[in-house]
């Protein structure tokens, strides 16, 4: 094209400047909107991500179903050591067979929730045992052959409305010799202790032959035959921690004038023996030197033995008990004639009725917790709380060869006193006035290790009157097979139900619900010493209560001061109170009445200075009652403001520290995009 001649339409052409550009003419496709282009890139991002989100929960479910995230503080989620041992030792399989009625969920839907809990825990032990646990999952229908299955595993029906219609929720399982087991109905309530239960349950069946316990006590451990006469049919309840030790024992009873132990025990358990004879205290010297285990539990002051009545009705009045023949050989010291008091975990109970205060620390009877256990001991080690009353101490012996070991001890804020001062009508508010603690601590349990020495170096003692000494009596041995083993609790109220379990009836069932770790200890100690440790760190959980220490240690403080005030004032009070009656009986009547002077209802005379000295005591009376008044004030104060300073965080903080991340958040977006633009 030669350069002079005039372009064509529509070829393309510079454009004159400041011109509109258009399109040409044979382009029909008009041009694309940027907020459009900005939707379709938002939707297709939302699309994107929701492919990406259900990806990653479907490769999830694939790779990793059984991936958990326990966020509790006791890590009550996460199956526990002591449950993957289990699962992993066993060599034959076990059957588990969950009866749940559907209608139950549908009527409560906490059961619902409650059974989707045990369901998922049921596939937590197959995934882990390797094939060796089998679960089925069963709903027995009303009047149908899996409800009578239900009924002859031991399984309970319970009425859900006013048919009559039973429902079930309950777990039974079987081994290959067919040895069964059950949990009668499993309850919500007991949801803390889910795993214990179906572990005890697999471990049960893959364990039948159990180590041999056997048990010496004037105790009523398994029942008091006197409950009906008594008309305290509660009594003949045999103590839940006998009920515990059989779910995983052979239990004996051993008589309590034995004069032999029978060789199959392989642990022995002394519980407050009163007035062994010589024979029988021979008996357990050489079960020890035979190289047996000894549990002993000795007291300064039973509370189980003073709240039951004795044979004259009454209780008794001799509530100690002690074996100090043995271990005064053995190397150690367990007073009976003192008890510790601890102001650190007290428990709170009814004082006197007199008393202005309701309720008040009872420091003979209080909660170890903290470094009172010691937890480097694997039967404490998971354990957060045991209880004991009237407790006493252990003491090692100077220059004893053996090796003593603390598990249980008082905190700093205790003391020791005389036992007396609890066996004849305790008074809390006296014990809590007259509270001095020092910074001692006292070993209220402990395990020795080493050899031992036999308390009978002579041999046997004659057999009390009226026995014969056995033929079969084994050869005396004058020191142990080696290092011995015994634990030793100065305190026997460790057994008591009341101190650590709540048993209640449910559709004549008895459920027990701990909130003390005591069974838990016993059992652990009992294991240990039979040389079994695989269900210690799966029976110590979730079994205590979490206070607030802080709010609990200042409510101590201040009702220990304000008890010692109390007592102080009240003294005061008393002697005012006697001044001014002494006062008010004013001057005989022969006395000539001074200037001023007045006579009372008594017709006798009260001088000026006798006035202004009653004038002195009532003010003196309405001021100590001010102090008292303050006192109990300040008991609220401390604990009020922290209360009310909690409140706060737990309210505000939370929400705050989401604002700030939000603003610090914006503000950072904010200087990157500045940054960007720069």
């Amino acid at each position: 094209m030669d350069a002079n001649t005039p372009p064509r339409p529509g070829a393309n052409t510079p454009a004159r400047p400041g011109a509109p550009l258009s399109p040409a003419p044979g382009d029909a496709r008009p041009a694309a909107r940027p907020g459009a282009r900005r939707l379709w890139s938002s939707i297709v991002g939302l699309l994107a991500a929701g492919v990406l989100a259900i990806g990653v929960n479907m490769l999830a479910e694939r790779l990793l179903p059984r991936a958990r995230l326990d966020l509790t503080g006791q890590h009550l989620y996460t199956l526990s050591s002591g449950t993957k041992q289990v699962l992993a030792g066993l060599k034959d399989p076990v059957t588990l067979r969950l009866f749940y009625s559907r209608r139950l969920g549908a009527a409560v839907p906490v059961y619902g929730a409650y059974a989707d809990r045990v369901r998922e825990m049921l596939a937590e032990y197959v995934a882990l045992s390797n094939g060796k646990v089998r679960l089925e999952i069963l709903d027995p229908e009303p009047f149908s052959e899996l409800e009578d299955r239900a009924l002859s595993l031991g399984l309970q029906g319970v009425p859900v409305d006013q048919s009559g219609e039973q429902v079930y929720f309950g777990l039974s399982g079987s081994n290959l010799v067919d040895d069964e087991r059950s949990i009668a109905f499993l309850q919500p309530d007991r949801e803390r202790f889910l795993e214990y239960d179906l572990t005890r349950l697999v471990y049960e069946l893959s364990n039948p032959q159990r180590p041999v316990v056997g048990v010496l006590s004037p105790l009523p451990l398994n029942g008091d035959p006197r409950a009906l006469m008594l008309r305290q049919p509660q009594l003949g309840q045999p103590a839940a921690v006998m009920t515990q030790l059989r779910q995983f024992f052979s239990v004996k009873d051993i008589p309590l004038d034995a004069q032999v132990i029978d060789p199959d025990v392989q642990v022995l358990v002394v519980a407050h023996p009163q007035g062994l004879a010589p024979a029988t205290q021979y008996a357990i010297d050489q079960f020890v030197m035979r190289g047996g285990r000894l549990f002993l539990l000795v007291d300064p002051h039973s509370e189980s033995q003073a709240s039951r009545p004795g044979p004259t009705g009454q209780p008794p009045a001799d509530t100690a008990s002690s074996l100090d023949t043995l271990l005064q050989a053995w190397g150690l010291e367990a007073p009976s004639d003192k008890v510790v008091l601890d102001l650190r975990g007290a428990w709170r109970v009814r004082a006197n009725p007199g008393d202005r205060v309701q309720a008040v620390d009872y420091v003979a009877w209080f909660n170890l917790q903290g470094d009172s256990l010691n937890h480097d001991d694997v039967s404490l080690a998971q354990l957060d709380q045991v209880t004991v009353a009237s407790a006493g101490e252990l003491r090692k012996k100077e220059g004893a060869a053996i090796e003593f070991t603390p598990l249980l001890t008082s905190s700093a804020e205790s003391m020791v006193v005389d036992a007396a001062r609890v066996r004849q009508e305790p008074n809390p508010v006296r014990l809590l006035a007259a509270f001095r603690p020092g910074q001692e601590r006292h070993v209220i349990a402990a395990r020795i290790r080493g050899e031992l020495a036999s308390a009978f170096p002579a041999g046997p003692p004659a057999p009390a009157e009226g026995q014969e000494r056995p033929t079969d009596l084994p050869a005396h041995r004058a020191r142990s097979d080696g290092p011995a083993t015994v634990v030793v609790v100065n305190d026997t109220d460790l057994l008591e139900d009341r101190f650590w379990v709540r048993v209640q009836d449910f559709f004549g069932q008895q459920v027990a619900t701990p909130f003390s770790g005591n069974g838990s200890l016993i059992a652990n100690l009992v294991d240990t010493l039979a040389g079994s440790d695989a269900l210690i760190s799966l029976r110590s959980r979730g079994e205590s209560l979490r206070p607030f220490e802080l709010v609990e240690e200042i409510r101590r403080n201040a009702d220990a001061e304000y008890r010692q005030t109390e007592q102080q004032l009240t003294q005061t009070l008393e002697q005012t109170e006697r001044r001014l009656r002494e006062l008010r009986q004013g001057t005989p009547g022969g006395t000539p009445m001074a200037p001023g002077g007045e006579r009372n209802q008594n017709q006798t005379v009260i001088t000026p200075e006798q006035r202004a000295e009653i004038d002195a005591a009532r003010q003196e009376i309405v001021n100590t009652r001010r102090q008292l008044r303050a006192v109990q004030l300040e008991l609220r104060r401390d604990i009020e403001g922290l209360e009310t300073l909690l409140r706060i965080v737990n309210i505000a903080l939370v929400p705050a520290l989401l604002t700030l991340f939000a603003i610090g958040l914006a503000v950072v977006r904010a200087r990157r995009r500045a940054a960007a633009r720069a």
